[in-house]
């Protein structure tokens, strides 16, 4: 198996500090390296649709809900700030992608939906998104995937619960 860079930074930091564990940063520096390359990796089909991936999660999050929600909900549910979802929303909007309905009782709060061209795009793009996915993931057969995000899963409750994450 070839060696990857953060065994080479552990290397190193083992040759200036003997002894020192290094196996934390080795986890957390692969996790932190993988997601950065899946992050560029992961916007091809969205770039070529015009959407970034926190646009296309928020299409994704009204689609999945199948309910209108507003910003603020929106906010939770895709792990960003009410500012950045509140400018995401606006472009969403111009595109005809995204409509805004005032409450009924509170004219401060709106919620939200997608149009028909929202819900096109998003059925039309999700499919192809997931392939695109899966052939990022391609040298890992079924089990290893299954145990990988199992394995994830329980560091992602593990550090939701100690760091306060979002639950859901």
């Amino acid at each position: 198996m070839a060696e990857d860079i953060v065994a080479r930074v552990e290397r190193q930091w083992q040759q200036v500090h003997p002894g020192l564990d290094t196996g934390p940063m080795g986890l957390i520096g692969r996790l932190n390296r993988c997601a950065a390359l899946l992050q560029q990796a992961a916007d091809a089909p969205l770039v070529h649709e015009g959407l970034s991936r926190p646009e296309f999660d928020i299409l994704g999050t009204l689609r999945r809900t199948g309910r209108e929600l507003t910003p603020g909900q929106l906010a939770r549910e895709t792990f960003a700030s009410g500012a950045a979802v509140t400018k995401r929303l606006r472009g969403l909007e111009e595109r005809g992608l995204v409509a805004r309905h005032p409450d009924a009782r509170d004219r401060r709060v709106s919620h939200l939906s997608l149009t028909d061209a929202g819900r096109e795009l998003i059925d039309r793009l999700l499919p192809r998104q997931l392939a695109y996915e899966s052939s990022l993931l391609a040298g890992l057969d079924d089990r290893r995937r299954s145990d990988l995000s199992e394995h994830l899963s329980e560091l992602l409750v593990l550090l939701e619960g100690r760091l306060g994450g979002l639950q859901l």
